[in-house]
C-alpha cells in the first residue's frame, strides 16, 4: 500500500502555486493507493481560498483523498462566524462530514476534525464521542485492514518545540488508539517533519503506533530545519514494515527523496509476541 500524505496546503497569501502544482504531479506519477491532506487547507478559511482548495483536490481525481480540518480552516478574526458557524465553507468546498471513515482496498481510515475553533483556537482537541467513532468504525472494519487515524493537530513535540502544544490528553488518546489496534497516525499542524511513535508517550510491547507529521506542502510557513522549505511523504505499508520516505521540494520544481524511515507494524509486532509467548 502507498499513501501520499500532505499537509498544511495554506491557500491564501502563503500557498505556492509551483509547489501545488509539483504536488498534483507527483501524485499522478506515484497512482498511490490513497492521499491524505491532514488539514490547514486554507489561510484564513475564506470562500475563495476553499474554492482553489476544492480546485487542487479536484486536480487529483481519480485519486481517493481524504482531507480532515485544521484550525486555520475555520475563521480567525471573524468572531461571530466563528461562533455559530465555523465549518460553513468546509461544508461547502470539502464535505460535511467533519469525522469520517473512508475504506480503500486493504484499510480502513478514520479521520478526525480536531480543530476546535469555540475551545483551542489555535491548538487541538479530541473529544470522547470522536474516540467511540473511531472505535466503532475500526470495529466493523475488515479484520486484516490497515486501521489508520488522520488528524492535523500533533501528539508529541518536535525536537524545537515549534507548533504549539499538542492535543490535550495525548496520552490517553494514544492508548485508546493502541487498543483499537491503530497502526498508523498521520497529520500537520507543525509544518516540519516530525516521525516518531506512541512509545514517546505510552509504555507497551514493541515501537508503537508510528506518528508521522508532515511539513507544509505547499505554503510558505515551513519552520524549524524547514524553514522557507515545502516538503511531504510517501509512505508505504509492506507486511511488517512501515516506511516513510519525506520528499522536499527540489530547484526543478519536483518533490525529491530527502530521507527516509523504518517502522516495524505494530500488529505484527504484537502477533510476533504473541507467538513467542505461547512458545
Amino acid at each position: 500500500m502507498v499513501i501520499l500524505h500532505g499537509s498544511d496546503l495554506q491557500m491564501g497569501r502563503p500557498y505556492r502555486p509551483g509547489a501545488g502544482a509539483a504536488f498534483v504531479a507527483l501524485a499522478h506519477e506515484l497512482r498511490p493507493d490513497l492521499v491524505i491532506v491532514a488539514g490547514d487547507l486554507t489561510q484564513r478559511a475564506k470562500a475563495g481560498e476553499f474554492l482553489r482548495a476544492r480546485e487542487l483536490l479536484d486536480a487529483l481525481a481519480p485519486l481517493p483523498v481524504v482531507t480532515t480540518p485544521g484550525n486555520h480552516d475555520v475563521p480567525l478574526y471573524r468572531f461571530w462566524e466563528r461562533l455559530v458557524m465555523p465549518y460553513a465553507h468546509w461544508r461547502r468546498f470539502v464535505g460535511r462530514r467533519l469525522d469520517a471513515v473512508i475504506r480503500v482496498r486493504g484499510a480502513t481510515v478514520v479521520a478526525l476534525n480536531s480543530s476546535a475553533p469555540r475551545r483551542r483556537i489555535v491548538g487541538g482537541r479530541l473529544g470522547r464521542a470522536q474516540l467511540e467513532f473511531a472505535r466503532r468504525s475500526f470495529a466493523a472494519a475488515p479484520p486484516d485492514d490497515v486501521r489508520i487515524v488522520v488528524t492535523h493537530h500533533h501528539f508529541v513535540r518536535p525536537a524545537d518545540r515549534q507548533g504549539g502544544r499538542p492535543l490535550p490528553g495525548a496520552a490517553n488518546l494514544l492508548r485508546a488508539f493502541e487498543a483499537m489496534g491503530v497502526e498508523l497516525i498521520l497529520g500537520g499542524h507543525v509544518h516540519q517533519t516530525h516521525l516518531g511513535t506512541s512509545r514517546a508517550l505510552v509504555e507497551g510491547v514493541g515501537e508503537g503506533i508510528p506518528l508521522v507529521a508532515c511539513g507544509t506542502t505547499t505554503s510558505s510557513r515551513g519552520r524549524g530545519p524547514e524553514e522557507g522549505l515545502n516538503s511531504l511523504n510517501v509512505v508505504r505499508i509492506d507486511g511488517a514494515t512501515v516506511v516513510v520516505e519525506t520528499r522536499r521540494l527540489g530547484d526543478r520544481g519536483s518533490f525529491v527523496r530527502e530521507s527516509e524511515r523504518r517502522f516495524a507494524r505494530p500488529r505484527a509486532a504484537a502477533e510476533r509476541s504473541d507467538g513467542e509467548g505461547g512458545t
